[in-house]
């Protein structure tokens, strides 16, 4: 498939109720409508709710003729999106960059504790399912950031790719957008810091390597968990454990400075798996490590307590316990300095 095509999907039946009417965030989503099994198998979150600047919220419903049943596997879509400028700036003091690209809008890896769900409903998509399947390529994005280099006045520093949405998803196969964006870095001599969980950040070590020996570019890989049975539940389209790992070898090999990234971190979900996952990633050639608390701003603390009760329904309300012990009492506090 060409990225330049859409496929939209077939429209299930829905309903429409007000906005206002749905229940308080804060509560455990007992009565969520998930998305059938069989149609969102290989994704991460189990329901497709609207946006919150959606005027009206949507549930899927069946019409009596088991419509629901017939409705085909969720696809991958592809959007066009022709962007102005890549070069995104930010002033947080939590975080030791103040600029970074973002190649694509949604990720199909399908982590369901991305905290980049909610950025889904600025373009008029749910958080949920549409974050996997509706993804935005911007394409041109090598060019733009080739014009924005060039400007007069402007002072290089550090990049930052991969801090909201993966650069090297499986979209990036076909669409080779963080592939031109990294070209275009490497002739600027520019520096840049890379994260992804995706092995396909091998096939650029021919880019790497030699921005490597200049000082220009580091590269972390997010290692959640090394139980392949919890990596397939909560990321299904990123990369193994064990492929990540091989990753951080051959990156390490090519002289390429790699650190590992524990991240997030979930109370009684991975936690337990701290010092394994850095005995693992240091035997393979990481020299730096990192690690964040798990966020859940917005729409996100809903999709993430669907899943706990999908998938670890026992021991859903302790998880969201213990995360509100480390947040005063809150599932989130999107406060500086404290919702790292």
């Amino acid at each position: 498939m060409s990225c330049l095509e859409h496929f939209p999907l077939a429209a299930p039946p829905r309903i429409s109720r007000p906005a206002a009417g749905r229940p308080p965030r804060e509560a455990l989503a007992e009565s969520a409508r998930e998305i059938d099994p069989a149609r969102r198998r290989g994704r991460g979150a189990v329901s497709n709710a609207s946006g919150r600047f959606e005027a009206f919220a949507r549930e899927e419903i069946d019409d009596g003729w088991g419509s629901l049943e017939n409705l085909p596997p969720l696809k991958t879509n592809i959007h066009i999106e022709k962007p102005r400028s890549v070069i995104t700036r930010n002033d947080s003091p939590d975080i030791g960059f103040d600029r970074s690209i973002n190649p694509y809008r949604g990720c199909e890896h399908g982590c369901v504790y991305c905290y980049a769900r909610p950025t889904h409903a600025y373009v008029g998509y749910s958080p949920g399912l549409d974050f996997e399947t509706e993804i935005f390529v911007k394409e041109g994005a090598a060019q733009v950031l080739e014009r924005e280099l060039s400007a007069p006045g402007y002072v290089p520093r550090t990049l930052a790719i991969g801090s909201n949405t993966d650069p090297y998803q499986p979209t990036e196969k076909r669409c080779r957008v963080m592939r031109g964006v990294l070209e275009t870095l490497a002739r600027a001599n520019h520096p840049v810091g890379i994260v992804t969980k995706s092995a396909l950040v091998a096939r650029d070590i021919d880019l790497l390597a030699p921005m490597a020996r200049k000082g220009l570019v580091k590269v972390a890989i997010s290692v959640t968990t090394l139980d392949r049975e919890l990596a397939r539940k909560m990321e299904p389209r990123a990369a193994s454990p064990a492929l990540r790992l091989e990753t951080i070898e051959k990156l390490a090999a090519a002289g390429i400075p790699v650190s590992v990234l524990a991240a997030p971190i979930m109370p009684a979900v991975n936690d337990a798996e701290i010092e394994t996952i850095l005995t693992r990633a240091f035997a393979a050639g990481a020299r730096e490590a990192g690690y964040v608390m798990l966020r859940l701003p917005l729409e996100l603390r809903d999709l993430f307590s669907e899943w706990l009760l999908t998938h670890y329904p026992d021991k859903a309300r302790h998880v969201l316990s213990q995360v509100r012990g480390a947040r005063e009492g809150k599932l989130y506090d999107s406060g500086f300095g404290k919702r790292m």
